[in-house]
């Protein structure tokens, strides 16, 4: 039975997130194994809340436990502001937030996060997304904000419930938008079909959702617009500007069939998180703002010369 010496870094946490932050399986199949008896500590039976200490020794099921081990270094994070209680980064595109499938090896912002600040393993309600309080998409890059502490955890929590937290974006899109200023208002659900988002209208079933945009330049074949939610729908953005007709540039997903235009090579997507507005834990709001990063800001100014 393979087993795992516990050091002072591990110190304190939990018996189940523990082991879920270190292996492949789920929180919910390891806790199955430890209720089980199948997960020993010191090779006594135990209980999935355990506080682990320096010494332990974790003996558990290899063939059913499957080691975690990574294909890519964490990368450093590019910190816009910290304090006690948060941070604020800048997340470049084709990072992940955290680990999307069983077989995803890749280096995600919550590993970066991990290495930096190991203590923010105990925050939050998924052992998996320790600190996340929101995400953004893969190819997105942008603002974001980490608890990193459970008290700033559920403050940042209230705030996107209450939706006093607010997010802005800048994106490019195909086709030339027919007003400088417009909401849409279209619900977002889940394809059973397609398994993706889908933008639906008000008298179907789905979740409200509200993008505003305005109209900061017009291109020759796209249109560049800054965008702000004011809901938090996965894939929002994407899904509304496709359902009026006008992707955003470099969405491979979120595509609209017999588009006239000639698709502009992006290896990401033109959407970037650019602004965030959130209440510290002293009560007092704070802006925080990012520019286009240089590969967006390169093909933006190659377009204007067309």
């Amino acid at each position: 039975m393979p087993e795992i010496h516990v050091t002072a870094e591990a110190e304190g946490k939990r018996l189940d997130h523990f082991l879920t932050s270190n292996m492949t399986s789920t929180r919910s199949q390891i806790q199955k194994l430890i209720e089980a008896g199948s997960v020993l500590v010191n090779k006594n039976v135990t209980k999935s809340n355990r506080r682990l200490e320096t010494g332990d020794v974790i003996f558990y099921p290899a063939s059913e436990i499957a080691t975690h081990t990574k294909t890519e270094v964490a990368p450093l994070l590019e910190i816009v502001y910290q304090d006690d209680d948060l941070l604020v980064i800048n997340k470049p595109a084709g990072l992940l937030v955290h680990e999307a499938f069983k077989d995803e090896m890749r280096a995600t912002v919550v590993d970066a996060l991990l290495e930096s600040f190991p203590e923010v393993a105990e925050v939050g309600d998924d052992p998996k997304r320790p600190g996340i309080v929101h995400r953004l998409d893969k190819d997105v890059s942008g603002l974001m904000v980490i608890a990193k502490t459970q008290t700033a955890f559920e403050h940042l929590k209230r705030q996107f419930q209450e939706r006093t937290l607010t997010k802005e974006y800048l994106a490019l899109v195909y086709g030339s938008l027919p007003k400088d200023h417009d909401i849409i208002t279209l619900k977002v659900a889940r394809s059973k079909a397609k398994g993706r988002m889908v933008a639906r209208p008000e008298s179907q079933e789905g979740k409200e959702a509200h993008t505003e945009y305005d109209v900061l330049d017009r291109l020759p074949t796209t249109t560049y617009v800054r965008v702000k939610i004011l809901t938090g729908r996965t894939h929002q953005i994407r899904v509304h500007f496709q359902a009026i007709g006008y992707p955003v540039v470099g969405d491979k997903i979120y595509k609209v069939k017999g588009m006239k235009f000639r698709p502009i090579e992006l290896d990401r997507l033109f959407l970037h998180a650019t602004r965030l507005t959130v209440r510290l834990m002293n009560g007092k709001e704070k802006t925080f703002e990012v520019g286009l990063p240089d590969e967006l800001e390169r093909l933006l100014r190659s377009l204007k010369k067309i």
